[in-house]
C-alpha cells in the first residue's frame, strides 16, 4: 500500500526559530514511522533554513504561493524558480484563503499551475465549495469547473506532477467536516473528471488529498478510505504534539 501524504499548512505562522525547532522534532518522529510522507507548507521566510534541517529526510517543503511569472516588476511577489532554489519541491495553488482574501480567480490559478510545472515544482491544487454552494447542491458542478478551468492547457505529461487537495471552504477552521464516506465519493468524482479530461492512465497518477478541520480525533476514518491519498492539515499542524498524533494515526492505518 502506497504511503499517505500529509501536507502541514502553517499559513502565516511560525518564526524561523520556531520552524527549525519543529522541523528537528518532526524529522526525529518520521524516522520511527513508515507509511506516511510529510510536506511542510511553511512561510517564505523559513524555507531556506528548513531546507538545511530537512535535507535527506522524508519531509519535503512546499511554498504557500507563487507568482505566475519567472521574474519581473512584481514587488512583494515570489517566483516558482525562487522557491525551488530555496528548497521547495511543492507549492500550494488556489487555496480558498487566496481566492477569498486576495481575489485569485481561475485565470491566476491556471497561470500559477503552468508556472509551477514549468519550473519543475509539484502543484498542490486546492479545490472546494462554499456553504452556499453546498446547500444549493452545486458541489460537483463547482469542483468540475475548478478542475477544467484551473487545468486548462496543461499537457497530460504535466498532470503526473499534480496533487489535488479537496478542502470544502465551509470546513476550514470551523470544526466541521464532511463524512469520510462523502470525502471518498467526492474524491472519486475528482478522479473521474481528471480521467475524462486527460485519460484514465494519466489520472491514475494524481494523488487526491482531503482537508478541512482534520484533527487527531477524526483522522483515522479519513485515512482508512481507499480514495483518500492523504490530508491537507491546517490549524492542527501548528501544534507539534497534535500533528505528531495525526502522523502516528496515519502511519498505523497504512502499516
Amino acid at each position: 500500500m502506497r504511503p499517505l501524504i500529509l501536507v502541514a499548512n502553517w499559513k502565516m505562522n511560525k518564526t524561523i526559530r520556531e520552524a527549525i525547532d519543529y522541523a528537528h522534532r518532526l524529522k526525529e518522529l518520521l524516522s520511527r514511522y513508515d507509511g506516511v510522507e510529510v510536506i511542510l507548507a511553511s512561510p517564505f521566510t523559513t524555507l531556506r533554513s528548513l531546507d538545511e534541517v530537512l535535507r535527506g529526510s522524508r519531509i519535503s517543503l512546499a511554498a504557500q504561493n507563487i507568482h505566475w511569472e519567472d521574474s519581473g516588476p512584481y514587488t512583494g511577489e515570489i517566483s516558482a524558480l525562487q522557491v525551488r532554489e530555496a528548497g521547495c519541491r511543492y507549492v500550494l495553488i488556489g487555496h480558498s484563503e487566496r481566492r477569498q482574501h486576495f481575489g485569485e480567480g481561475y485565470d491566476q490559478v491556471n497561470r500559477k499551475i503552468h508556472a509551477a510545472i514549468r519550473s519543475q515544482l509539484y502543484p498542490v491544487v486546492c479545490l472546494g465549495e462554499t456553504q452556499i454552494e453546498r446547500e444549493a447542491y452545486r458541489t460537483l458542478n463547482i469542483l468540475g469547473e475548478q478542475i477544467s478551468k484551473g487545468l486548462a492547457g496543461i499537457r497530460p505529461e504535466g498532470i503526473d506532477k499534480l496533487l489535488i487537495a479537496y478542502e470544502p471552504v465551509w470546513a476550514i477552521g470551523t470544526g466541521q467536516t464532511v463524512t469520510p464516506k462523502q470525502a471518498s465519493e467526492t474524491h472519486q468524482f475528482i478522479r473521474q473528471r481528471l480521467s475524462d479530461l486527460f485519460g484514465p492512465s494519466t489520472a491514475a497518477f494524481v494523488k487526491v488529498l482531503y482537508g478541512g478541520s482534520i484533527t487527531s480525533e477524526n483522522v483515522s476514518p479519513f485515512v482508512a478510505e481507499p480514495q483518500v491519498d492523504g490530508l491537507l492539515v491546517g490549524g492542527a499542524s501548528l501544534d507539534f504534539e497534535e500533528f505528531s498524533e495525526i502522523v502516528k494515526c496515519t502511519a498505523l492505518r497504512r502499516s
